[in-house]
């Protein structure tokens, strides 16, 4: 910022009454900016814009949306369990979030993966903890799904829902497909193979960064597995 001396033909001398230390009054010189076009030339140079009237921005926000601290998130994954992740809504785009699963100790790898996607899926579709709530996180996906592991002659990492992926709303499959495919219940690949417990067809879904960054826009991108 460079200050700019002031010619003496853009001031005046402006007499204001005072008072003296004893209380009596008394006149004084003050010299002033003869104009606010000089003012305002001043706070140009410097890249400041010269304003006339008050602004007012409103009150700051009470919170960031789409973040809560570490505690608060820990609160809501449990006491104790394997952690995980899965993909909350938040301002339009998938957010990870810690949770907990919970697997009896000596449980087969076949069995495990059941285990957890099980445990994924009633976490995704439980109610958001009140700070997260308030932070902006939803979910989608309506709570009771099940899931199976492979039937005969399925990929050993199909996972069948007792709801048909295709009927789920994009949101909420959205949800699924990118938990999934973040995690070991799957082999954590970025995509996953699923089914319906009540039709043959699998597709295997990818979790893309287009999904994740607006999942309304669509259906996950999928291929059909071949001989389902």
């Amino acid at each position: 910022m460079t200050i700019r001396e002031v010619p003496a033909a853009h001031t005046r001398v402006r007499r204001v009454r005072t008072r003296d230390k004893a209380g009596r009054a008394a006149w004084r010189g003050v010299r002033v900016l003869a104009a606010g076009g000089v003012l305002t030339g001043l706070l140009a140079g410097c890249g400041i814009r010269a304003t006339q009237v008050p602004t007012d921005f409103g009150p700051a926000p009470s919170m960031v949306p789409c973040e809560s601290s570490a505690t608060d998130i820990a609160t809501q994954a449990g006491p104790s369990g394997m952690p995980v992740e899965v993909f909350l809504l938040c301002s339009g785009a998938l957010v990870r979030v810690d949770r907990s699963v919970r697997i009896a100790d000596g449980t087969d790898e076949a069995r495990r993966r059941v285990v957890v996607a099980q445990g994924l899926l009633k976490a995704l579709g439980e109610t958001p903890s009140g700070v997260e709530d308030e932070a902006g996180y939803r979910t989608a996906v309506p709570s009771g799904i099940t899931v199976t592991g492979p039937s005969p002659g399925d990929p050993d990492d199909t996972l069948r829902l007792s709801t048909a992926p295709d009927s789920l709303p994009k949101y909420a499959l959205a949800q699924i497909v990118c938990t999934f495919a973040d995690t070991a219940a799957t082999g954590d690949n970025g995509s996953v193979v699923l089914g319906s417990t009540s039709a043959d067809a699998l597709r295997r879904y990818e979790c893309t960064a287009d999904v994740q960054s607006d999942p309304g826009a669509g259906i996950p991108p999928s291929t059909e597995v071949p001989g389902s």
